[in-house]
């Protein structure tokens, strides 16, 4: 550090503020210190840092799987965010031993804090934190031993239910989430309550596990055996990779979207305005979950706490109006 300083004609501890991010350092000053840095090869010693400050520079990131869209979307813009903030990310996938074990694999490794990411969420509920580790939960029901991150998932829902409506659809089915997942059941809340609300029987509701290949079951089902005198005419689907298999099936069974069907889905994956036709769907903010889930934990946000983000519904291409017979 002290070599850094005299190659920069600054002082150690206005090295030290660079070193650590402070914002009390003039963006010329910071510029000239970082290119004293390089030339001199300076590296952070994290094990030399976490014994004078405490921390280790590493966020944990609990896990129960890595296969869905939404769980890698989200834990990609973690690990963008701890970056930012000179941070590295852990990762602890929950295996036979639960949440508790992947906690203790966490602690081994001297982590600051730990994000528990979506599906992993709903095996909290029974099991003993630690009281040690600052945790900040992705998408749970509110819960005093921890900062809770969500998007609105029921008012996102509700907000692609009220523009199938609006349409002048009538009934409106609905392709859901796995049973045990927080997000699925909040945005089947905000199907059904929109519903209720115009004085709409909910359309028929199937469940399916997030990826296409259950979708596009779920859609062959719905429209294969569909009730003539009162046809489902729109579908909002859970997330955007099930409403690809639904988009699929109605193909195969020569159903046209939107002419004869309209498709909503949840997530708008970056995919979503290639599908054929574009996907009318609900925009989840990946990038501002994974830094706010990042503040809550190195910021040190109160548990108990919820930070909600508003998921904006985009209409493209796979809605429109109910196509009407002529007489």
């Amino acid at each position: 550090m002290a070599d850094v300083a005299e190659l920069a004609g600054v002082s150690t501890q206005t090295v030290s503020r660079v070193v650590n991010g402070s914002p009390r350092v003039d963006p010329a000053t910071r510029s000239r210190v970082e290119a004293a840095m390089a030339t001199a090869g300076y590296r952070v010693h994290r094990a030399a840092r976490a014994l004078r400050t405490g921390r280790t520079g590493v966020v944990g990131a609990v896990v129960s799987t890595l296969a869905t869209v939404g769980n890698s979307m989200l834990l990609e813009a973690v690990v963008d965010e701890a970056s930012v903030r000179g941070y590295a990310v852990a990762v602890a996938r929950i295996g036979e031993g639960g949440p508790a074990e992947a906690f203790e694999r966490l602690r081994d490794q001297g982590v600051d804090g730990a994000i528990v990411v979506n599906e992993a969420s709903a095996l909290l509920r029974q099991t003993e934190l630690p009281t040690d580790l600052r945790l900040a939960v992705v998408d749970s029901p509110p819960d005093d031993r921890y900062a809770g991150v969500e998007t609105a998932h029921a008012a996102g829902s509700a907000a692609a239910t009220a523009h199938l409506r609006d349409l002048g659809h009538r009934v409106i089915a609905h392709v859901a989430g796995p049973a045990s997942s927080y997000a699925a059941a909040e945005r089947e809340r905000g199907w059904r309550e929109t519903l209720g609300a115009a004085d709409l029987d909910p359309g028929p509701l199937l469940r399916g596990t997030w990826d296409s290949a259950s979708g596009y079951r779920a859609g062959l089902e719905l429209l294969a055996n569909l009730d003539v005198s009162d046809p489902v005419t729109a579908i909002v689907v859970a997330n955007d990779q099930m409403a690809l298999g639904v988009l699929r099936a109605a193909s195969e069974l020569g159903i046209l979207v939107p002419d004869q069907l309209s498709v909503v889905g949840f997530d708008d994956v970056a995919d979503a305005a290639n599908f054929t036709p574009a996907l009318t769907t609900v925009r989840q903010r990946f990038d501002l979950l994974g830094q706010r889930a990042v503040a809550a934990v190195l910021d040190g946000a109160e548990a108990g706490s919820r930070d909600v983000i508003e998921a904006p519904l985009i209409v493209r291409g796979s809605s429109a109006a109910p196509f009407v017979q002529p007489a």
